[in-house]
């Protein structure tokens, strides 16, 4: 009977966490979109919302992180995603479960702190340096620890830095960009965010400051990804809408998303991002 009640609770806890968090356009055809920050910001929704005025389509958008987006969609859970973790992305096309691998755009990160600095990181020759700072003066940090596309570049600087976070100082966190970026800044601990986050929350943001910025390692670059099929009119219907985002019209609405509520574009578009995307 525990067995049971376990494995019950597993598949609801799954199927629970596959659910729209939104439902864009009213077409007859459903497709189901996995992404994390894309989505919370409003990109995604007006994506479709332009895509599906030629389209008899409908987009669920499923919030999840890089790790879990990738995991539904080589599961069948979801039939496209967006993510930014480029070497799971390289190992989902090897592995044949993905197609149509497609730059999209980026943004950047930026490693935001209390105001006075404890760690001294805007002094920070490159990234490595700042996280190196911040483990030697076990300053508040807070990881997402969820296998994020944020979480996942964070252990890869750690590992450039050769550290080995642990301790009191290193927090667990395991929650979304927004969220735990406004708790940062609540609760005075550093946190490496993405400039569209910041860029959004920065009106809410009251005792952190962005303290180090532009290394090349903090270039963050979206892909989007579908399925490995070609059989049903929704396959058809995830190609024509990558081929829309990458084409001339998405990258416009891409490039000026945010400019008038932020009077900044919240992404670039993939032309920018080309330089430093990692194809294989």
């Amino acid at each position: 009977m525990k067995r049971f009640i376990f494995g019950l609770f597993f598949v609801m806890s799954g199927l629970m966490g596959a659910q729209c968090e939104a439902i864009y356009g009213n077409g007859a055809i459903e497709l189901k979109l996995a992404t994390g920050s894309p989505g919370e910001l409003g990109l995604v929704e007006v994506l479709v919302n332009e895509f599906s005025k030629a389209k008899n389509v409908k987009v669920c958008w499923i919030k999840a992180g890089s790790g879990e987006s990738l995991d539904m969609l080589k599961n069948s859970k979801v039939d496209i995603i967006m993510v930014h973790a480029p070497k799971s992305e390289i190992a989902a096309i090897k592995d044949g479960w993905a197609i149509q691998r497609t730059l999209i755009g980026s943004n950047e990160f930026y490693i935001i702190g209390p105001k006075s600095d404890p760690a001294g990181i805007k002094n920070a020759k490159n990234v490595s340096q700042a996280y190196k700072m911040i483990s030697d003066t076990k300053s508040p940090f807070y990881t997402r620890a969820d296998n994020s596309g944020t979480h996942k570049k964070e252990l890869s600087i750690w590992k450039m830095a050769g550290v080995k976070p642990h301790g009191d100082w290193y927090i667990k966190n395991k929650d979304f960009m927004l969220s735990t970026l406004l708790k940062a800044d609540k609760n005075g601990v550093y946190f490496m965010t993405d400039s569209s986050t910041w860029a959004v929350a920065i009106k809410d943001i009251k005792n952190s400051a962005i303290l180090f910025r532009g290394d090349i390692h903090l270039i963050n670059t979206y892909s989007a990804l579908r399925k490995n099929s070609n059989k049903t009119d929704g396959d058809k219907m995830a190609k024509e809408f990558i081929n829309f985002v990458a084409s001339q019209k998405g990258q416009k609405i891409i490039r000026d998303f945010g400019k008038n509520k932020y009077s900044q574009s919240l992404y670039n578009d993939a032309a920018y991002a080309k330089k430093y995307f990692i194809e294989n």
